[in-house]
């Protein structure tokens, strides 16, 4: 699938899906919320993306394959390797990421009805780097253990907190992490 020549996928195997930006920025959220089981997530996932839906199995391979962008392997890949830091939030960036895309490319997102899944993550990974979401994803992705000098480490771990986002890991999720440190 090329978005430069291909006309952007409505479906997945057949099975109609709503794929307007908005379902997947709540559906990414709703992957994170942590008070949720994972058969309320499936169900309310299941909502958000069909009218109707008679083989879950393949309704829910359909999200991922929409959520990534056709690239349902790298998904698949990024499951199995240690689990990354996370440098945005829907929520806690919704600010940033709404004047980048007005100031950039002039898309109100609040007043737009519909933007393609595959254009709205297009557009976002080709922020320009003057974008403040840009820069507060550059910090909160720099590597401190890899800094040398001491200050420079001290300014970054600042930076890095004032960006902070909440974590949202389960208790299990911090103590696996916390356990994984030590191998």
């Amino acid at each position: 699938m090329n978005i430069l020549i291909d006309k952007l996928p409505t479906d997945y195997e057949g099975l109609k899906i709503n794929t307007n930006f908005r379902s997947f920025i709540l559906f990414e959220l709703l992957m994170q919320d942590n008070t949720l089981t994972p058969e309320e997530k499936i169900g309310l996932s299941l909502n958000l993306f069909y009218d109707e839906v008679k083989d879950v199995e393949k309704a829910l391979k359909g999200i991922l394959w929409f959520y990534s962008m056709g690239k349902q392997d790298k998904i698949e890949e990024n499951t199995t390797r240690k689990r990354q830091k996370a440098i945005y939030s829907y929520e806690h960036d919704a600010n940033l990421i709404y004047s980048a895309f007005l100031s950039q490319y002039g898309l109100d997102l609040n007043e737009i009805d519909y933007l393609h899944w595959w254009k709205f993550k297009s557009l976002f990974e080709g922020l320009n780097d003057d974008n403040k979401i840009c820069e507060v994803m550059g910090y909160r992705a720099i590597d401190i253990s890899k800094i040398k000098d001491k200050d420079e480490k001290k300014r970054y771990r600042d930076i890095q907190r004032k960006y902070a986002l909440p974590d949202n890991r389960t208790e299990e999720e911090k103590e696996a992490d916390f356990a994984d440190a030590f191998w």
